[in-house]
């Protein structure tokens, strides 16, 4: 999608950025993925109020086909995967031995393949993970990145948009609620805390309904045929920056960006979405429960408003926060919202208060109540 009129790509403002392929990925043919296609606030008023489409290729994918594959990624991840059936889809991690996030993917299985697909930069790392943990298992899990593309299609008319590419009545997401602390063993059903609705296409690849729309995975050669098939039902494109932003706004961590090498689930609300607390040994599970029972995780994720910007640059991922000169947390996500102006996700200590007169940088910065 890099290539239709107007496309800036992320590399071009921000060499360093992370939404860029990873090396290997870039020398098998994965290409760049835009920003912007000219005007980003137009693009996340689109996906805010109708439906867009959005080029998330450079996301990595690792397929994992294997008799065995349901059970042995139930044994290694974050999530109640046994009961996951065919087409269906959830969220996992892969946790430190003391529990912090090392990996976050979002997962559909279609009767033959699981199909991880998670951050750009942390690809090799979940598939030495699970290459270690193989063993004698019947599983293949191979990084599927050059072969196939993250699609999303953002926003309150998304799943009707499917219609295009002959995709009809995908069920929105089943979320389980999440227990209160020190609730009974077999409260919690025994499957995934959050099932996503997954369709084939007709073209290869899957539809799967998720919170913000409908991610499709589709082959790399039928990638431009699928684009041009829904721009020419009526849909328009629009940039990371704008799927960024409804992201942020939506309170919704990504991994890597919201979250450092000491984060743990509970504090970046991925326990709902992610992590299945009843389900038994995984590793990093103790850690998970501990904090999950005493109901006092050491952070929080928060929205923060910037109120006092004098830039149009956003502040980058790492920023300090500051509360009377002594630090309390980081800025993950800064984005300039079409709405609210510049805002950020960040993590700060608990013990901050919602009404705390905080510093990123010199800019003023104002929490927003969950």
């Amino acid at each position: 999608m890099i290539d239709i009129a107007g496309a800036v790509a992320t590399e071009a403002i921000d060499e360093e950025t992370r939404d860029q392929p990873e090396p290997a990925h870039r020398a098998a043919g994965v290409g760049p993925v835009a920003a912007h296609y000219g005007d980003p606030l137009r693009e996340q008023r689109t996906l805010a109020t109708g439906v867009g489409l959005v080029d998330r290729s450079h996301r990595g994918v690792v397929a994992v086909p294997g008799e065995e594959r349901i059970g042995w990624l139930h044994t290694l991840t974050s999530q109640h995967l046994a009961a996951l059936g065919p087409w269906q889809g959830t969220e996992l991690l892969v946790l430190s031995p003391h529990g912090h996030v090392e990996q976050h993917a979002v997962v559909a299985d279609d009767g033959e393949t699981t199909w991880l697909d998670t951050e750009p930069g942390m690809t090799d790392g979940l598939l030495s993970y699970l290459e270690r943990m193989r063993f004698f298992s019947k599983v293949e899990p191979r990084d599927a990145t050059a072969d196939h593309a993250v699609l999303s299609l953002v926003g309150p008319e998304a799943a009707g948009a499917l219609d295009t590419l002959g995709v009809t009545g995908l069920a929105a997401p089943d979320q389980i609620a999440v227990p209160g602390p020190k609730f009974r063993s077999g409260e919690l059903p025994p499957r995934p805390t959050v099932r996503y609705d997954v369709r084939p296409l007709p073209i290869g690849g899957w539809a799967r309904r998720v919170a913000l729309g409908v991610d499709l995975l589709v082959p790399r050669p039928a990638m431009a045929g699928v684009v041009a098939e829904l721009r020419g039902a009526g849909v328009p494109v629009a940039g990371l920056w704008a799927y960024e932003a409804v992201r942020v706004a939506a309170r919704r961590a990504r991994a890597g960006v919201d979250t450092d090498h000491r984060t743990i689930p509970a504090e970046v609300n991925l326990i709902a979405s992610a992590v299945h607390l009843d389900k038994g040994c995984y590793r990093g599970q103790e850690t998970v429960a501990r904090v999950h029972n005493l109901g006092k995780p050491p952070r929080r994720l928060v929205l923060l408003h910037l109120d006092g910007v004098t830039t149009d640059q956003p502040p980058a991922a790492g920023t300090p926060v500051t509360l009377d000169g002594r630090a309390v947390g980081f800025v993950g996500t800064a984005v300039q919202h079409h709405e609210l102006g510049q805002i950020a996700l960040a993590v700060v200590k608990r013990n901050v208060s919602d009404d705390a007169r905080l510093l990123v940088g010199e800019t003023a910065a104002a929490i927003e109540p969950a």
